[in-house]
């Protein structure tokens, strides 16, 4: 059993960015894909991106591609999501989600265990 627990969110105007962890417990999930997904109000949940378990492939949605950067630090069992030059748009319930180990899914149904989650809102 896997524990994720998203920390970072906040508020932040339009333009700023703000760096997201998830930190897991129970074990290790330096085996694990991991994934990070985003829900707002009305919407079905939205992957952002994902990363291998050893770190060596990394996927983006096209909605975020170049502005988000996932990372993970096995020896702390820690994901990381940075996000730049955010926008109204991304104010939304950020997840991170741990899946299987040798595939990264694009879909909430690929994984296996999630955070309770934490807010972004991004102000005009």
């Amino acid at each position: 059993q896997v524990q994720l627990v998203e920390s970072g969110g906040g508020l932040v105007q339009a333009g700023g960015s703000l760096r997201l962890s998830c930190a897991a417990s129970g074990r290790t999930i330096s085996t694990l894909s991991m994934g990070w997904f985003r829900q707002a109000p009305g919407k079905d949940r939205e992957f952002l991106g994902g990363i291998s378990w050893s770190g060596g492939s990394i996927y983006y949605a096209d909605s975020v591609k170049g502005r988000f950067t996932i990372s993970r630090d096995n020896a702390k069992n820690t994901v990381y999501l940075q996000m730049n030059s955010l926008n109204p748009e991304d104010t939304a319930v950020y997840y991170c989600a741990a899946g299987p180990r040798f595939h990264v899914g694009n879909s909430p149904g690929e994984y296996n265990y999630w955070g309770q989650g934490t807010q972004v809102t991004v102000s005009s």
